[in-house]
Order: structure tokens, then C-alpha cells, then sequence
């Protein structure tokens, strides 16, 4: 599997990254929401310099252009409630994609000494021969991803696989990379982090990403 750490090189995406983790900023649900967007539009963008083109002949009010354009059936798969505006920067570039999306959640034992991932919703077109888009912003323990891919293969069986995500843990990275078939998976991620806490949230991460983008769960 290859993976593409964007956050090593020097751009924008580190600034949207530093506001994301800052406790002092990203507290604003609007700008956080929009900055984990802007990871979206900065990755989708990475992703097309990597994907199959073909060329076609456009007319203009004064002649004919060829033009690469595509050559790629694609399925934006996003693992909620994060995902979202992640998914969104995506779909703002890749606008004739297919949409999946996916709910997992995790369950806690009643001293909140271990959980397990939980499904509770799926909605996704056929992915068979197609080039899968697997959102997962917060790439922790990889259950969650583990859980989603499985169930988006009940759609069929793509023909290659990004993974993007805002943070990935080494932990998770490692998880992904027993997950996903090594001959066609790309993973993307705006950062790497070191570790996991006993709650395993990455260290030192930004905190939990569905409370930041919509507010606290109960």
C-alpha cells in the first residue's frame, strides 16, 4: 500500500491542520467544518493527478481542443458522522461521483473500558470495477475502516482504493495496511500521529472530529 503523508509538505493544508488542532480555534463548529472541507478539496485534488485520462475534442466558439479529461468511475464512500464535510470537499471536485455512506459508531462496555465498532447504516451503489473513495477522517484504531470496507464489499469488488483521511495513527495506518489490497490501495492523509491514548483517540490528534463539526452526542 502507498501512503501519502500531504501534511510533510510545505501549503495550505498545514494551516487548515494547525486550526483543526488549536484549542483556541477550533472550537468555531463553522470554520472547523469548513477547514476538514478544505482537506477534502486538497486531497481530491491530490487524487486526480493519479487516476486514468483520456482525451476528447472540444469545440470552442472559435475552433477544437483536445482536452485529458477522467477516464474513472468513482464512489465517494464516507464513514459518518465526520465524514461529512469531508466528503463534501470531495464531491466538490469529483461532482459526477457516486455517493456511499456509512454509519459506524462505537459502543462502549458500561465502565468505558473497551468498545466495539457498530454499523447502523448503509447506503451505496454498486463499486464492482470502479475506483472506491473510502473516507474515514480519523484514522484511530482502523475498526471503523475494517468494518466499512467489508460492508461496501457486498457491493462489489473495486478496481483500486484511496483512503483519505485528516489524521491517521500509526496504529491505524498499520491496520489499513492488513485491511486493503497492497497492489491497489493509495492512502492519503493530511497528517501522521505518533500514537494512541487508553481511549484510543490519537495523540495529539484535534479531539473528537463528529463533536467539533456538529456538537457533543448523548
Amino acid at each position: 500500500m502507498i501512503i501519502h503523508n500531504l501534511g510533510l509538505n510545505d501549503s495550505l493544508l498545514n494551516q487548515f491542520m494547525a486550526e483543526m488542532r488549536d484549542v483556541n480555534i477550533h472550537c468555531d463548529r463553522m470554520r472547523f467544518r469548513r477547514n476538514i472541507e478544505r482537506l477534502g478539496e486538497i486531497t481530491a485534488y491530490e487524487i486526480s493527478k493519479t487516476l486514468k485520462y483520456h482525451t476528447v475534442e472540444i469545440k470552442t466558439p472559435l475552433g477544437i481542443q483536445p482536452v485529458s479529461v477522467p477516464d474513472e468511475s468513482i464512489v465517494i464512500a464516507s464513514v459518518l458522522r465526520a465524514g461529512l464535510p469531508f466528503h463534501q470537499g470531495f464531491l466538490s471536485y469529483f461532482d459526477a461521483a457516486e455517493n456511499a455512506f456509512i454509519s459506524a459508531s462505537r459502543k462502549y462496555n458500561e465502565d468505558h473500558s473497551a468498545f466495539t465498532i457498530e454499523l447502523g447504516y448503509l447506503s451505496s451503489p454498486s463499486i464492482a470495477g470502479k475506483t472506491l473513495i473510502i473516507i474515514d477522517p480519523m484514522l484511530a484504531t482502523g475498526s471503523s475502516l475494517d468494518l466499512a470496507y467489508k460492508t461496501l464489499l457486498k457491493r462489489g469488488i473495486p478496481t483500486r482504493i484511496h483512503v483519505a483521511c485528516v489524521i491517521a495513527s500509526r496504529y491505524g495506518i498499520e491496520t489499513a495496511s492488513r485491511i486493503f489490497p497492497e497492489e491497489k490501495t493509495i492512502l492519503w492523509a493530511g497528517a501522521i500521529d505518533p500514537e494512541l491514548n487508553d481511549k484510543a483517540y490519537i495523540v495529539p490528534g484535534l479531539g473528537d472530529a463528529g463533536d467539533l463539526a456538529y456538537g457533543e452526542k448523548t
